[in-house]
């Protein structure tokens, strides 16, 4: 369990990193790209939100089942 807990924060963590990365060149690219700028800063704030609502959800199911 504790490996695949392992995997899945490495793989939230990089896709934190590139939406904050594609954040940041859609800000520089300009008006052009301004939908894209709103999509990624959205799903900035979102994944995080996702990740722990899954969390709580699995500690909460898990805790039903002991």
């Amino acid at each position: 369990m504790k490996k695949s807990k392992r995997i899945l924060a490495l793989i939230g963590v990089v896709l934190l990193a590139l939406l904050y990365l594609s954040t940041l060149v859609f800000a520089l690219l300009g008006k052009k790209f301004i939908h894209w700028l709103m999509a990624a800063v959205g799903a900035t704030l979102l994944l995080p939100v996702l990740i722990w609502a899954y969390g709580f959800i699995a500690r909460m199911i898990k805790g039903r089942e002991e």
